[in-house]
């Protein structure tokens, strides 16, 4: 057995739900499937003294799990201000309308199509509820509308699908670009060298308390990824499907529909720069 120290990001066994740090609670959404990992990752938000709470992704429109999170947050004594969104993927997003009927919530996203509400989020925005603070990172490159929220007192970051806890994302082409992603990661690990950040609360995984490792695998890992991509375009390789079965052999067949996705974003970047 692997020990998890070893492993990107240092992840943390056990359980995923539960209290990840003094501000943030998971509770995992009953959706676990190759893409989804274990589940996504619903996350409570709220100063440890406050009696107001966010919530960043709400998860799919399951009436149990979306109940199941507004019972946690009452256990605690706590109610929801706001909902928050990380990108409008369905198992992050679906629920948010029916989540915000349940609490009375607005909804804020980078998308105008999710909000509920006057406010949307943006590069530079700063989300406060009851004392809890919040920075907007825009993150784009697995969606076009993906964002990260900067949990500073708790030097923490959520990172939706942008760093997962296990594994690694898709740029899901064409939303998502492999340029925009790469420029997240980098965004990202500016966060970790210059304020400070240690912990990634992803939208599926365990929480990793490495985040600059984490990142630097990232990087790391679309860097190889890239470099596959294009010796075996040099090969005569040529289709997307081609190159799949052939660079992410190793890859679960079940999640070659996605890594096909990262693939036509890869082809799109190397065209792009002159590459291929």
């Amino acid at each position: 057995m692997t020990d998890a120290a070893a492993l990107p990001g240092q992840p943390r066994g056990g359980v995923v739900s539960g209290t990840a740090t003094p501000r943030a609670v998971n509770v995992l959404a009953p959706n676990a499937s190759p893409m989804t990992l274990d589940g996504t990752n619903t996350w409570i938000l709220s100063e440890p003294d406050s009696e107001l709470a966010v919530v960043v992704d709400p998860g799919p429109l399951d009436d149990g799990h979306l109940r199941n999170v507004v019972d946690t947050a009452e256990r605690a004594g706590k109610r929801f201000a706001l909902t928050l969104l990380t990108h409008g993927h369905p198992d992050h997003a679906e629920g948010a309308a029916r989540f915000a009927e349940l609490t009375g919530t607005t909804v804020r996203a980078l998308d105008p199509a999710l909000r509920l509400g006057d406010e949307g989020l943006g590069a530079g925005d700063v989300v406060t509820v009851g004392g809890l603070e919040l920075r907007v990172v825009p993150t784009p490159g697995h969606t076009a509308d993906s964002l990260c929220f900067h949990l500073p007192a708790d030097r923490a970051v959520l990172t939706g699908d942008t760093i997962l806890g296990r594994g690694t994302t898709v740029v899901a082409h064409p939303d998502g670009r492999l340029g925009d992603y790469l420029d997240s990661l980098r965004r990202l690990r500016s966060l970790t060298v210059d304020d400070g950040v240690h912990t990634v609360l992803p939208g599926h995984g365990p929480v990793l308390d490495d985040a600059q490792g984490a990142v630097e695998f990232y990087l790391a890992h679309r860097a190889h990824r890239l470099a596959q991509i294009e010796t075996a375009v040099e090969d005569g390789y040529r289709t997307a499907a081609e190159l799949v079965a052939h660079v992410y052999a190793d890859v679960d067949r079940s999640l070659w529909p996605a890594a096909e996705l990262s693939v036509r974003a890869q082809l799109d970047y190397l065209t792009e720069h002159g590459l291929i």
